[in-house]
């Protein structure tokens, strides 16, 4: 993972750069790549709606600005050597950022795994198998080419999801190549002095006083929010790290336990 500069939220939305498309290729190629083109811009267009929609919205519009656990959320207890941090999740806007998630704490998948990147003052990041941010995988790898072509699948960014202090993220390297890793954003430095009116919707201006990673929106799949225990976020930050920002002393995961799957 790694920092991105600032985009404003009006410049997020997918932009395919193809408006034509090479008419060399024949049958069945040609075919998929204008289908695959319609597709893009009409995920494109309706960005661009839902764009329009959060920079017009109340607080009620983001999830994350709630403490309440609704009926169409999920929420996950994740225990860590340090303490417990109480987090739901939104299936809503990150489907399969949240199966994944919860398919993998079932199976525990996470359990024993160590944060192996801690860096005070910016975010805490765990689920790698490998402890060194080199490996994991996704639970569909290799199984579904549509979701994941075993390099990961694919990032899910709305505008009603953001990198606040306490959200929940997909670590990735690159666009569409998320697996298992994921990150707490731990940032507690006041980001909303670097957003001006009509960048971001006005709610989540007045949340970004509380601190987060604006820098990181638009890279990063947000699938969560930390409800309670940001204390023991805030501790796990602290620790003492060396190279490559790993803790000296193992801080570990004992156990994601489930205690609320969403509602269809």
């Amino acid at each position: 993972m790694k920092k991105l500069c600032l985009i404003s939220l009006v410049g997020l939305a997918f932009l395919t750069g193809c408006d034509k498309i090479e008419r060399s290729l024949k049958g069945d190629d040609y075919v998929d790549q204008k289908n695959a083109l319609e597709e893009s811009k009409e995920t494109s267009n309706q960005y661009q709606k839902d764009i329009q929609k959060a920079l017009k919205s109340g607080k009620e519009a983001f999830p994350q600005l709630s403490n309440k656990v609704a009926k169409d959320e999920s929420q996950v207890i994740l225990s860590t050597s340090m303490g417990d941090i109480n987090i739901k999740l939104f299936p809503k806007y990150a489907p399969l950022a949240v199966e994944n998630f919860i398919t993998h704490a079932k199976e525990g998948y996470y359990d024993g795994l160590t944060f192996h990147r801690v860096i005070k003052d910016f975010m805490i990041q765990t689920g790698d198998p490998n402890g060194d941010g080199t490996g994991g995988q996704s639970i569909w790898n290799g199984k579904d080419d549509k979701i994941d072509s075993g390099t990961g699948f694919k990032n899910e960014v709305t505008p009603f999801l953001f990198n606040l202090r306490g959200a929940l993220a997909m670590a990735n390297a690159g666009a569409d190549t998320n697996g298992s890793q994921f990150f707490i954003n731990q940032n507690p430095n006041n980001q909303a002095d670097q957003l001006k009116e009509g960048d971001y919707p006005a709610p989540i201006i007045e949340a970004y006083k509380d601190g987060g990673n604006l820098s990181l929106d638009g890279g990063y799949t947000v699938f969560g929010q930390v409800i309670s225990g940001m204390d023991v976020v805030d501790k796990i930050a602290a620790v003492e790290t060396g190279d490559g920002d790993k803790p000296k002393e193992d801080v570990t995961i004992k156990k994601i336990t489930v205690k609320q799957e969403a509602k269809k």
